[in-house]
């Protein structure tokens, strides 16, 4: 299954630094490579099968199947995220599985999430970045929190994840995330879905979220951040600010810049 593709790694605080593009691609498998043999404990697969019997025994209500308390892939991500701990996993997966079938995470569709959609407020491109990163990106200036149905932007943002990670090339683990925030105003803000967005992430994809590119951000931004930043923990440090000019000559080719970067 795409959208839960692993990869033998623990997650990592790497943010890439500007390369050639020649040696992108060679530079990021060598890292992966490096992190792949010091990550993995040699009974991970017992690891696997504790927190199985455990989910079974304490959480037999649970759904099985794709994204179920027996998906071995799923159940190792979450073992990965939780350095190992049987414990932690077992409460941290049965909680993301729960959701899922809370949120009707499987029934998502492009018809069920149509209108907020046509809004063109967030999109996954087609391609990838230069570190071959599924791409997602939001346009904070056409948010209107004041118009706009909450559940329906929920809806459209858990999609999207998913999109994004079934577009996951084999042996990858990761997305980027792209905020354009040029004419962003206060009438855009809304620190709630923000703070969503980042929970998601957090609890039910961990491990999922790369980087995050703040681009062009206004002073008006500033406020919103200091205020989200704390409730973020450990993602917070994901997040770069940087311009449209850094994420055309860092992330992408010529032939890839998104079209909203090319006016």
């Amino acid at each position: 299954m795409a959208a839960m593709r692993l990869c033998p790694s623990l997650r990592h605080q790497f943010v890439p630094p500007p390369l050639h593009q020649s040696n992108r691609p060679n530079r990021l498998r060598n890292l992966s490579s490096v992190r792949c043999r010091i990550s993995e404990p040699t009974d991970s697969l017992k690891l696997v099968t504790d927190v199985k019997e455990r989910l079974e025994n304490d959480h037999h209500n649970l759904r099985v199947g794709m994204y179920g308390k027996d998906e071995e892939d799923m159940i190792l991500w979450f073992l990965k995220d939780r350095k190992f701990s049987v414990e932690d996993a077992v409460s941290k997966l049965a909680k993301a599985i729960k959701w899922r079938e809370e949120f009707g995470v499987s029934e998502l569709s492009k018809e069920s999430v149509r209108t907020a959609a046509e809004t063109g407020k967030a999109f996954v491109l087609d391609f990838h970045d230069v570190y071959d990163r599924p791409v997602l990106i939001v346009v904070a200036s056409k948010h209107f929190p004041a118009k706009h149905n909450p559940s329906e932007d929920e809806k459209l943002c858990v999609f999207l994840i998913e999109k994004a990670l079934s577009k996951l090339p084999a042996g990858s683990e990761e997305i980027l995330g792209i905020f354009d925030l040029r004419g962003f105003g206060a009438q855009n803000a809304d620190l709630k879905f923000f703070t969503f967005v980042f929970d998601v992430f957090y609890h039910y994809y961990p491990r999922r979220l790369g980087q995050v590119l703040f681009v062009d951000a206004p002073f008006v931004f500033k406020p919103i951040w200091q205020l989200a930043k704390p409730l973020l923990k450990s993602y917070a440090s994901l997040v770069r600010y940087c311009s449209v000019e850094d994420v055309k000559k860092e992330y992408f080719t010529e032939s890839t810049i998104p079209t909203i970067f090319r006016d």
